[in-house]
């Protein structure tokens, strides 16, 4: 159980740490997981023979079964310190991706996937959002912008390298190293950088000292059940799912399609710069959310990455392809870093794990189905043209619903408002 007892101060605020321990974590959680899941359908499409859409339908598996264990992440960070929580995920998401060289079969790929998909849900985003939320109120979009590059720091620095071993040494003699990586990456630095909540060390949120004669601040949000009911929440939950799942599916589909179009070192290189611009659209978003509307911004970004999935439909060659991927990788960096965002600012942190654990299970309706779609529609298709032009319509319709969700701001309650109103 997390340990809530005020401790003497250290002399530096810890927040970074934390955050510096998040991003390595989702570094090598995204880069081994979310990207790397692409490498993983290439590579068992070019050395079993399988379907894409076979392999689609594991990878929709995949993050079906991270959603559900999302939900279940968040009660356990609750009951026990979040870094017990990230390095027993660690753990377990290791042996999996390290077994994935040994799967002969389609349905042993759905087990090891399965496995992989809960180790990785609970050393991921539910766990290291909320603690970010914890350390950061005021500074909140700039912490989890910083702490959410690793998402795509992960698709810039690994990726690249898992497809490069993968394709030198096949998946049996890759993926062991894999699987190490991955524990490497994420145990020793949540142990080390990692704190469950600022008040067991005698700080506030955002950097300010706890006085030690006071009790520690009540968390103020909205109550779960009357969060998920808003009109705000089912509003956004339906453009991320529409958004995410072309998004997903844009992304697990990515590598095969630029390397049918150009060359296998090219779509290596794809990888690289999807998420090199993600690194960069994120960081600047995470200021330029603090000045404008971030529903609007948000749903703006939908529609932008409909015309990113448009063009990478129509695109047949080297130097227009790597435009569209610039254009989508662009909204990749925000879109997923805005949805913790949006949650956050809406409803505060009192329920925070329970409804984007909840937003999440819902939203796998579209990255779970995203790569199943895209799948199945270039093996009906003979191509990609037909999947990407269905992304994108889908990126449109997810902005429409977004765009219509209201404001970000909390409603201020009715007692306030009363009390404000009499002064």
């Amino acid at each position: 159980m997390n340990d809530t007892a005020a401790a003497p101060p250290h002399d530096r605020f810890p927040g970074w740490r934390v955050v510096t321990g998040c991003f390595v974590a989702l570094t090598t959680g995204s880069g081994l997981g979310f990207y790397g899941l692409a490498v993983y359908l290439n590579a068992l499409s070019n050395e079993r023979g399988w379907d894409v859409s076979a392999i689609s339908l594991a990878t929709t598996w995949f993050f079906f079964v991270s959603g559900v264990v999302g939900v279940w992440a968040a009660r356990l960070i609750e009951q026990y310190d979040i870094r017990t929580v990230v390095s027993a995920g660690a753990v377990v998401g290791g042996v999996a991706l390290g077994a994935l060289g040994q799967v002969q079969e389609q349905w042993q790929l759905f087990v090891v996937y399965g496995v992989f998909a809960a180790g990785w849900s609970l050393a991921g985003l539910v766990p290291l959002t909320t603690v970010v939320t914890r350390w950061f109120h005021a500074k909140r979009s700039v912490a989890l912008s910083v702490a959410s590059t690793g998402l795509s720091a992960g698709g810039i620095v690994l990726t690249p390298a898992a497809k490069w071993l993968l394709d030198r040494e096949g998946l049996a003699g890759g993926t062991p190293w894999l699987g190490l990586v991955f524990v490497a990456g994420i145990v020793p630095f949540t142990l080390w950088l990692i704190r469950p909540e600022p008040a067991a060390l005698g700080w506030l949120p955002d950097g300010e000292r706890a006085d030690p004669l006071l009790a520690a601040p009540i968390a103020r949000g909205t109550p779960y059940r009357e969060a998920i009911a808003s009109r705000f929440f089912v509003l956004v939950t339906i453009g991320y799912v529409l958004a995410l799942g072309s998004q997903v599916g844009g992304i697990q589909q990515l590598v095969k399609l630029v390397e049918e179009r150009t060359t296998a070192d090219t779509a290596t290189f794809a990888t690289l710069v999807l998420a090199a611009t993600s690194v960069v659209a994120r960081l600047i978003g995470g200021r330029v959310v603090a000045l404008v509307p971030m529903v609007a911004f948000t749903a703006a970004l939908a529609a932008v990455q409909m015309v990113a999935m448009v063009g990478l439909a129509l695109a047949m060659s080297t130097v227009p392809i790597f435009l569209w991927i610039v254009l989508f990788g662009a909204t990749i960096g925000n879109i997923l870093m805005l949805q913790p965002l949006l949650i956050a600012e809406r409803f505060g942190v009192r329920d925070y794990p329970r409804i984007y654990s909840r937003a999440q299970l819902l939203a796998l309706v579209g990255t779970a189905g995203g790569p199943l779609l895209l799948g199945w529609l270039y093996d009906a298709a003979g191509g990609y043209r037909t999947s990407y032009i269905v992304a994108g319509v889908l990126s449109v319709a997810g902005a429409a619903a977004i765009a219509f969700a209201g404001s970000a701001t909390a409603p201020v309650p009715e007692s306030d408002a009363t009390a404000m109103s009499a002064v």
